[in-house]
């Protein structure tokens, strides 16, 4: 019986110019964004304080913390793009927030890579640029973060 194992994609099987789309989206829910404040320890009242959000323009209700929708928007990619074959994280750069995210608002991420080029110092893996963006279920821009990953080239028993 062939078994099939769901990973990400090999080095080789990355290709540049290719919108990847994330799929499903992810639903953002109070009880999401409080526990992801408080495990941080992070006591911005513009995520925990209603009362207090309620009353500060320009949005006037509590906001996302925008380290849970950055988290989001790559935990979103992973099964589609590194589940598996990610050596390491390298870096972050590009990390924009233009717009807000809200209870009950759904994140959707699409991935274009960028750049990827074969590791000097590590035989078997290559560094691949990754440019990340989310949208809200209105499809505004909510964050865009570029990374670059270490990435496991194809075995050669595959």
């Amino acid at each position: 019986m062939k078994h099939i194992v769901q990973r990400g994609l090999w080095f080789e099987e990355f290709e540049t110019d290719v919108v990847y789309e994330h799929r499903p989206g992810r639903t953002i829910t109070e009880a999401d964004n409080v526990l992801f404040t408080t495990l941080t320890m992070n006591p911005q009242a513009l995520h925990l304080d209603a009362a207090f959000s309620d009353q500060q323009p320009p949005f006037n209700q509590r906001l996302v913390n925008s380290m849970f929708t950055l988290s989001t928007l790559i935990g979103l990619s992973v099964g589609q793009l590194t589940q598996g074959t990610l050596v390491a994280q390298l870096g972050f750069s590009e990390i924009t927030f233009p717009k807000p995210l809200f209870h009950g608002d759904t994140m959707y991420v699409e991935t274009v890579v960028t750049g990827k080029r074969e590791s000097k110092s590590r035989p078997g893996e290559g560094v691949v640029t990754l440019a990340h963006t989310a949208r809200n279920q209105h499809g505004d821009v909510v964050a865009t973060a570029t990374r670059n990953a270490l990435i496991r080239k194809t075995p050669e028993e595959s």
